[in-house]
């Protein structure tokens, strides 16, 4: 029943995404495990790994359109939630270290043995347990869009100015991240991590385990985002986001409908940071820049906004073209291209990359107009 629910109004470019990230996730681990590294179709460990990234930012793309492009709601904090998924993860990942650390101490990180620290906080606790981890994934990153959703949307706070509180609550995060007694590893963050559930983080395997699970996340990602956008609330929640005063003035709690789509976003993107950290091997404050959130936003725009599966076509492209155009000479001037990126977008693609190949693609289809007969002159 909940297959067929998620499924239900699932059109072309739904199954057609569905269909690529289940083959990606499939094949691309075969081709690093079973294929021999001198074979053309071997897809190495670091490929895979910075692919893995990409998948990562794309499942932070959706979670970042399900508000902004079907509720309105243009968040420019999402990398906090992004970050607080990546820190829980990291912490799980720092308890696993043990005795192997620099120190050899098998409780306290190595950071706070350096840093003379008597004792494991309190709040570390449980991240010994990997089932905890992954329920705080999910509930430090959820209860804090539910705290300040309940404040901002109870409020009505709207537009820019929810746009500004947003970036501000990221910037709070980094600044507080950024502080050696917050017991977070200070600028340096969590890194040299050894093992995630038993198995050695740095082993192929591994891996190849955690960009199959990525692109296991990305679908039911996916598929919830499509669940939620296509059921009874999400038609109150594209309600909400093209004429919120006249869906308040029907009877609907504007409120709650936002704070729920905003929490469970927030959750996607905790997700999608858990899965990040152990891929790229560290979590730091610089997680929490409000640029990191800026460029997400700017993912979503090139995709095409209010379409999933464009969001997630544009976190993999411009973070494909940062690869490339920041190892050679165009390095210093990246942001200056992301920024032309952004406008250019914003003028002559409104509807993103995947929006405009598919309005080229239906008006090439469309039959063309057949011209009226001329009247037959009178006798």
């Amino acid at each position: 029943m909940i297959t067929r629910f998620l499924l239900s109004n699932m059109d072309k470019r739904g199954y057609a995404f569905l269909a690529i990230v289940a083959a990606i996730g499939l094949l691309v681990p075969l081709a690093n495990l079973l294929i021999p590294a001198g074979s053309t179709f071997h897809v190495s460990t670091a490929t895979m790994s910075l692919w893995g990234k990409y998948l990562c930012y794309a499942l932070l793309a959706i979670s970042l359109d399900l508000v902004w492009g079907y509720c309105g709601i243009l968040s420019l904090g999402h990398g906090a939630f992004f970050a607080l998924g990546g820190y829980a993860m990291g912490m799980y990942l720092m308890r696993q270290i043990g005795s192997r650390g620099v120190y050899g101490n098998p409780v306290l990180p190595d950071f706070m043995v350096f840093l003379n620290w008597q004792e494991l906080p309190w709040y570390w606790y449980g991240f010994s347990s990997f089932p905890f981890a992954m329920l705080m994934v999910l509930l430090v990153p959820g209860l804090l869009a539910f705290v300040f959703g309940w404040f901002a949307f109870r409020s009505r706070v709207t537009g820019v100015y929810l746009s500004i509180i947003t970036q501000a609550l990221t910037y709070a995060l980094l600044l507080a991240f950024f502080r050696n007694d917050m017991g977070f590893g200070g600028n340096n963050g969590l890194t040299d991590f050894k093992d995630i559930v038993g198995f050695n983080v740095q082993a192929q395997g591994t891996r190849a385990a955690l960009f199959a699970m990525t692109c296991t996340m990305l679908i039911a990602g996916f598929l919830l985002a499509r669940g939620i956008v296509t059921s009874k609330l999400g038609k109150v929640v594209i309600a909400i986001r093209d004429a919120e005063s006249r869906t308040r003035f029907l009877g609907y709690r504007v409120d709650r409908f936002k704070l729920f789509v905003f929490t469970v976003s927030a959750c996607m993107a905790g997700v999608a940071g858990a899965l990040y950290v152990p891929q790229v091997g560290i979590i730091n404050p610089s997680e929490f820049a409000p640029a990191n959130s800026i460029e997400t936003v700017i993912w979503v725009a090139v995709g095409g906004r209010g379409s999933l599966v464009g969001a997630a076509l544009g976190a993999v492209v411009v973070n494909w073209a940062k690869t490339m155009f920041t190892s050679g000479f165009m390095a210093p001037y990246w942001l200056f291209a992301l920024g032309a990126l952004f406008v250019f977008v914003t003028l002559f693609m409104p509807k993103g990359i995947l929006g405009t190949v598919q309005g080229w693609w239906e008006s090439r289809k469309r039959p063309a107009p057949v011209p009226a007969a001329e009247p037959a002159p009178a006798e």
